[in-house]
C-alpha cells in the first residue's frame, strides 16, 4: 500500500482517537487500573430531592453505560489500527492476509478485514 496513503489514514485514526477520548471524557473518567477503560460516574444522590429527580438521574446513568461501552470498543479498534501502522501491517485483512481496499480504509480506517471476509 502507498506510504502516503498510510500516513494520511494514520492521521485520520489519530483524529478519531482524540474525538473518541474527548467524547468519553465528557461523561466518564479513565480507569487508572485498566488501560482503555473508562468509568461513568454514578450520580451523587445528594440530599433527598424527590423520587422523580432521583429516578431521572439513575435512568440517565443506566442509559450512559451502553454508550460508554460502544465508545470504548471503537477506541480499542482505533488504537489497534494505530498499532498496526507502527508494526507495518496496517491495511492487511486479519482473516485472509490480503490488502484491504484503500477505499474501504478511507471510509473506515480502523477496518480489520476486507469486504470479502467481512461478509
Amino acid at each position: 500500500m502507498n506510504k502516503d496513503l498510510i500516513k494520511k489514514l494514520e492521521e485520520k485514526l489519530k483524529e478519531r482517537k482524540i474525538k473518541l477520548e474527548n467524547e468519553l471524557a465528557s461523561f466518564a473518567k479513565k480507569d487508572p487500573k485498566t488501560p482503555g477503560d473508562y468509568d461513568t460516574a454514578f450520580p451523587d444522590a445528594g440530599p433527598s430531592q424527590g423520587s422523580d429527580e432521583e429516578a431521572v438521574k439513575f435512568a440517565t446513568y443506566d442509559n450512559t453505560l451502553p454508550v460508554e461501552y460502544a465508545l470504548e470498543l471503537r477506541l480499542a479498534e482505533v488504537n489497534k489500527a494505530l498499532d498496526k501502522t507502527k508494526e507495518g501491517v496496517y491495511g492487511l485483512c486479519e482473516k485472509c492476509g490480503k490488502e484491504i481496499d484503500p477505499k474501504r480504509l478511507e471510509a473506515m480506517p480502523e477496518a480489520k478485514s476486507c469486504v470479502n471476509c467481512q461478509k
